[in-house]
C-alpha cells in the first residue's frame, strides 16, 4: 500500500514505523521544519531539550516499549523529582503523602486523602463522564480541599471553562500517573529521531513544510495538496493533525462533528538561568491572579551539567489563542513575567538568565467537557481511504507521548498496516 501520513508527530512517526516495518510504502508530511509536532525540541548549549516541558509515567507502557524497542532504554531514566506549590504568597512542599496532608488542616487533609485514593482506586472512569470535576470535588474532596488545591489548577488551565471540566479527565490524570517520573536523557528528540531513521531505512520518506491545504478523493485515490503548491496521491492517508485541519482541508461545511471540538492554545519559555529560581522540579502556581500556570525546573530532574551547568526553567500556560498572553510579543510578554518571577522568588533579577526560548501552539489542550465524549470523531472519516487519528480520540486522556503512541499502534493495526 502506497500511504500517507499528515504530521510528523508521535503518532504520525510511529504509524509510519508500524507501516514500514509491514512492507508498505510510506510518506509523512509534516508542516513544520523539525519533528515532534508538541514534543518538538529546540537546542540548548548543545542538547536537544523539548520545547514543552515532557516527562512519562511509570504506568505508559506504551512509549517505554517503543524506546527500548529502539534501542535508548539505556537513556531512559527514572527519578523522583519534587513537587510544590505556590498558595497564599507561599511556596510549599507537595511530593509525598505526609506534605500533602501537612498542607491543609487535619479534617479537610483526611477528605483529600481519601477522595484521592479512592480516584486511584476506581479502574474505569466512564462513571465520571456525566460529571463535572469541581462539582464531584467539592462534594466529596471537601470545599477546603477544593479551593486549596483542584481549582486554582482546574482554572489556571481552563480559566473560565474551569467550571465545565469533565471530571472523567481529573479521574485520568490521578488514576493513570505515578510518583517517578522518566525522562530520556539526551533528550526526547532522539526517540523521534530513530522513528525517522528507522522509516527512512525501510525506504520511507518525511518531507518537511508541508502545511495541508486541500484533501480530496477520488475512487480509490487520496490527493493531498500541500501549501506550497505540491500535490500526492495515495492509497490511504492517516491524519494526525487536530480534528479543525481535517475539517478545512477537506471542506467540511461549519456543522460538521469535526469542527466542535475547542482547544486552547499553549506558551511557553524555557529560561536558561545562572541560577536555580525554585526549589522544586515541578510547581503548581495555586494563586490565581498569576499570569502563568506553572514552573518547571527541569534541572531540578536531569543534572544541569547536561545544558552546560545552565538552570534550565520552564515557564508554562494554557491560554485561548485570543488571548494576551498568546498574541503579546515574546520579549513583551517575558518583561510582563518578571514581576511575577520575583514573587516566587524575591531575589529574581533578569540578569540572571543567560538566553530564552519562546515556543507558542494553537491547538494544545482540549477542552474537556461532560459534552466533550460525544464529539470525540470515529477514526473512520467521510472519505472511506483516509482516517483521523488526533489527540481528541484519546479520552480520557487528552494528550500525551504515550497515548499517541498507543493510538498510532491502535489505527495501524485496525487498518491491516502493522
Amino acid at each position: 500500500m502506497n500511504l500517507g501520513i499528515i504530521g510528523a508527530g508521535a503518532t504520525g512517526l510511529t504509524a509510519a514505523y508500524d507501516a514500514v516495518r509491514a512492507g508498505h510504502s510510506v510518506t509523512v508530511l509534516e508542516a513544520a521544519d523539525e519533528l515532534g509536532g508538541l514534543a518538538a525540541s529546540l537546542t540548548v548549549q548543545g542538547t536537544p531539550l523539548e520545547r514543552y516541558y515532557h516527562h512519562i509515567f511509570r504506568s505508559d507502557h506504551a512509549m517505554i516499549e517503543l524506546i527500548e524497542e529502539l534501542g535508548l532504554g539505556g537513556s531512559l531514566r527514572f527519578h523522583k523529582p519534587t513537587t510544590g506549590i505556590f498558595r497564599g504568597g507561599r511556596l510549599r512542599p507537595f511530593s509525598t503523602p505526609a506534605q500533602m496532608l501537612r498542607f491543609l488542616p487535619p479534617l479537610p487533609a483526611l477528605r483529600f486523602a481519601v477522595s484521592s485514593a479512592a480516584l486511584k482506586a476506581v479502574r474505569r472512569g466512564e462513571r465520571f463522564n456525566d460529571r463535572t470535576a469541581l462539582r464531584w470535588l467539592r462534594r466529596w474532596a471537601g470545599r477546603r480541599a477544593t479551593e486549596e488545591i483542584w481549582e486554582p489548577l482546574l482554572r489556571g488551565k481552563f480559566g473560565d471553562r474551569a467550571e465545565e471540566v469533565s471530571m472523567a479527565w481529573l479521574w485520568a490524570r490521578v488514576h493513570c500517573r505515578t510518583f517517578e517520573l522518566g525522562y530520556v536523557h539526551g533528550g526526547f528528540e532522539q526517540v523521534y529521531a530513530a522513528l525517522a531513521d528507522a522509516v527512512a531505512a525501510r525506504g520511507g520518506k518525511i518531507e518537511f513544510g508541508k502545511r495541508l491545504e486541500r484533501i480530496r478523493q477520488d475512487g480509490d485515490t487520496v490527493t493531498v495538496t500541500a501549501g506550497d503548491g505540491s500535490s500526492y496521491g495515495f492509497d490511504r492517508l492517516i491524519v494526525t493533525t487536530p480534528q479543525p485541519v481535517l475539517a478545512r482541508a477537506a471542506g467540511l461545511p461549519d456543522d460538521d462533528v469535526l469542527w466542535r471540538n475547542q482547544y486552547l492554545g499553549a506558551t511557553c519559555f524555557v529560561l536558561e538561568l545562572d541560577r536555580s529560581l525554585v526549589p522544586y522540579y515541578w510547581l503548581n502556581v495555586n494563586d490565581t491572579d498569576f499570569p502563568f500556570l506553572a514552573v518547571v525546573e527541569h534541572t531540578r530532574m536531569v543534572d544541569r551539567a547536561e545544558y552546560a551547568g545552565r538552570h534550565i526553567v520552564y515557564v508554562g500556560n494554557y491560554v485561548p489563542r485570543d488571548d494576551w498572553r498568546f498574541t503579546t510579543d515574546p520579549e513583551d510578554l517575558l518583561r510582563a513575567y518578571t514581576p511575577w518571577l520575583q514573587r516566587l522568588n524575591p531575589d529574581f533579577d533578569p540578569s540572571w538568565i543567560t538566553d530564552w526560548h519562546f515556543s507558542r501552539a494553537p491547538c494544545a489542550q482540549p477542552v474537556v467537557t461532560p459534552e466533550y465524549r460525544a464529539l470525540i470523531p470515529p477514526h473512520e472519516t467521510a472519505m472511506s481511504r483516509v482516517t483521523l487519528a488526533t489527540m481528541a480520540q484519546v479520552y480520557p486522556q487528552d494528550r500525551g507521548q504515550n497515548y499517541a503512541v498507543e493510538m498510532a499502534h491502535r489505527v495501524t493495526e485496525r487498518l491491516g498496516l502493522r
